[in-house]
């Protein structure tokens, strides 16, 4: 598998090696030696999610408070514009996002940490999301910050005039200045 850096240190993007030929394609998804090998990380995951979104959704910016998840995402079909913002006070990338397109044909997926709200807007007809975590969901714990804070400036790639297709949750989420962060 291959490493890659992002402009925020703790956000990686990872590509598997794909093995391919006229009858299809072969990749190991996850090997938890070689990811601890080659990302430097001790993670242990203990829940994998599935989840399948129309064209124009967006889901996000999500997060827990408490027992906070890092996300190892990928797409297996379809494509999505995936972000990453981090929301810990004290580092110096506070406040900044990444966004990634993960899709079906380029395999890669995405390494978020915890201390990060993470969210992905829809490209194709529909996508099915992928990701493990490395905490379990609690339902009290989750918070949101708003997909299109201005403090942010998240560039999604959605058409001129089109609007995403979001949640009553996701619309009610918190400006990330009165958001509740990790220190």
């Amino acid at each position: 598998m291959k490493v890659i850096s992002t402009s925020i240190p703790d956000v990686l993007i990872i590509e598997p090696e794909v093995f391919g030929d006229s009858r299809g394609f072969f990749f190991e998804s996850f090997n938890q030696k070689n990811f601890s090998q080659e990302t430097g990380l001790d993670v242990k995951f203990v829940q994998d999610n599935h989840s399948r979104s129309a064209k124009g959704v967006l889901r996000g910016l999500h997060y827990q408070i408490r027992q906070p998840q890092g996300k190892l995402v990928r797409v297996v079909r379809g494509a999505v514009f995936d972000v990453s913002v981090d929301i810990r006070k004290s580092s110096p990338t506070f406040g900044r996002w990444i966004g990634v397109e993960l899709s079906e044909d380029n395999y890669r997926q995405l390494w978020v940490p915890p201390g990060f709200a993470h969210g992905f807007y829809v490209l194709s007809e529909s996508a099915d999301f992928l990701y493990k975590t490395t905490d379990y969901y609690i339902p009290d714990f989750e918070r949101s910050v708003l997909w299109n804070d201005r403090d942010i400036g998240i560039s999604w790639p959605i058409g001129t005039g089109a609007q995403p297709t979001i949640s009553t949750k996701d619309t009610n989420a918190a400006r990330l200045a009165d958001a509740e962060v990790f220190e």
